[in-house]
């Protein structure tokens, strides 16, 4: 796993060397959607946080009415005991014994009393372990909400530095796309994207060659036809349609959808590559052994590192537009020995 590890960083390295050496405005693009990953990525952990703390509070505060309630009940009955107490009282102990009752029933009220004082010092001692229960219950709702207030506080920031972060990529996106206006320019900037990323399975699958899998481990090609779609929703663009104006053929499925939607891996296998790369954006692959690959592009946010084993239905990051697309999408392939291949045939209609 080291040595894969080592492959990719060099891999990734040469490619946005070579993206920074064509292209300057690629090279700002790449760093501003990244710093948007990261931060969005940040943001949405402290969400998590937020609603985590939230569900505390109310289980918290469920428990203080639980608790006061309890506290209200042990204090009727220490009244009704304080009000026997002092009835008790106005007869004595003492009196009692000078009666010259029988021994048996002196033997028997002195046993009441015994019982009385015991059932009064154990309600008192309930009481007591509910008020120190009652007091760090609060102590802990204090605490609770003072969290909540510093999260809701970075939250605010957050959003701040992404809107921040969203203006200077949408920036980078303009000075781009005025840059590759005319058709010959476009047609050119998408073969060299299918150049690299060409370049990069190549070397991926010369890296991962020797990786061994679990031995429960369930063939990509047995699962073919009942795998899941990584996102759900309608294709705009399916593999082999024509595109730059039939110059070339989509080599994957591209799926619009909402920002931030779950993407998930749609069959067991290892991270391979998890990183930025022009024309795809935020871009994981996933290898699935025997020369399986898939592939989930222009990602808003990774959730798995390389070198991470994940299921089918493991979500892996979030749907996007980096990369520079315009509205959210994912794009989405599966490789076989390099080549695409139609991922309709390997994925549930």
């Amino acid at each position: 796993m080291k040595e894969l590890k080592a492959d990719i960083s060099r891999i990734n390295r040469e490619i946005s060397s070579a993206n920074s050496r064509r292209n300057k405005l690629q090279s700002q693009l790449r760093e501003a959607e990244l710093e948007q990953a990261r931060i969005q990525k940040a943001l949405d952990g402290t969400q998590a946080d937020i609603r985590k703390q939230e569900a505390q509070l109310d289980a918290l505060r469920a428990e203080q009415q639980t608790l006061r309630s309890a506290l209200d009940e042990q204090q009727s009955r220490i009244a009704v005991e304080l009000r026997t107490a002092w009835q008790m009282g106005q007869q004595g102990q003492l009196k009692v014994l000078l009666n010259q009752e029988s021994p048996d029933t002196v033997a028997r009220v002195m046993g009441y009393y015994r019982y009385f004082f015991r059932a009064r010092n154990e309600l008192l001692e309930e009481y007591r372990q509910t008020l120190e229960q009652l007091a760090a219950n609060e102590a802990k709702i204090d605490t609770t909400i003072a969290t909540l207030e510093q999260r809701s506080s970075e939250l605010t920031r957050q959003q701040e530095r992404l809107v921040a972060a969203q203006a200077t990529r949408q920036q980078a996106v303009n000075q781009l796309n005025t840059s590759i206006a005319d058709k010959g320019t476009q047609l050119k900037k998408l073969e060299q994207d299918q150049q690299e990323l060409q370049q990069l399975i190549d070397a991926i699958e010369k890296a991962v060659v020797n990786l061994e899998v679990p031995e429960n481990y369930q063939a990509f090609k047995a699962a073919r036809g009942k795998m899941p779609w990584p996102v759900s929703g309608r294709a705009s663009h399916r593999f082999g349609n024509a595109r730059n104006q039939g110059k070339m053929k989509w080599q994957g499925v591209k799926i619009p959808g909402k920002a931030g939607t779950e993407v998930k891996a749609i069959h067991h296998g290892r991270v391979v590559y998890a990183d930025w790369l022009r024309g795809m954006g935020l871009l994981l692959i996933i290898d699935h052994g025997d020369g399986y690959m898939s592939l989930y592009a222009h990602n808003q946010t990774l959730l798995r590192e390389v070198g991470e084993w994940v299921t089918a239905g493991t979500a892996i990051s979030t749907l996007g537009d980096s990369g520079g697309l315009e509205r959210p999408a994912l794009y989405f392939e599966i490789r076989h020995n390099g080549k695409p291949t139609n991922p309709a045939k390997w994925c549930r209609r």
